[in-house]
């Protein structure tokens, strides 16, 4: 692993990447589906944003590559990408929601995240046992 400081390019992109994080709105639709896979209307409704701006912000995180999509029928469905994507979403909520476990955040963050799955992982009970 490159430390951000050893590389300039590898600093820029990861702070492209936190430009797509730091929308108030797109943090919420991956809140949302930190949780489970949802498609539209249930994003919609969970987070109350609007059909136009929910377009365009779920359209900005697939082109950011953090959501992966699969279309069922009429229905498109939504899912964060990979664990560190869930990762990140999960430490940025236990940090600025105030509930959350310090303890647990620096742990994970000295934990190496794995391969990039090629699908959609999964967060069986053992990740759920991990954040507890």
């Amino acid at each position: 692993m490159t430390a951000l400081y050893e590389s300039r390019d590898l600093a820029a992109s990861a702070s492209e990447k936190l430009k797509v994080y730091a929308q108030p709105q797109r943090l919420m639709i991956l809140s949302c589906l930190l949780r489970s896979e949802r498609n539209v209307a249930e994003i919609g409704e969970a987070t109350g944003i609007g059909q136009p701006a929910l377009s365009q912000q779920l359209g900005e995180l697939r082109r950011a590559g953090l959501v992966s999509t699969r279309k069922k029928a009429k229905q498109v469905w939504y899912t964060l990408v990979d664990e560190a994507v869930w990762l990140c979403v999960q430490t940025m909520e236990m940090i600025f929601s105030g509930g959350g476990d310090l303890e647990v955040v620096r742990s994970n963050a000295t934990k190496p995240i794995g391969k990039v799955a090629a699908k959609p992982f999964s967060l069986g009970a053992a990740s759920f046992a991990q954040i507890l």
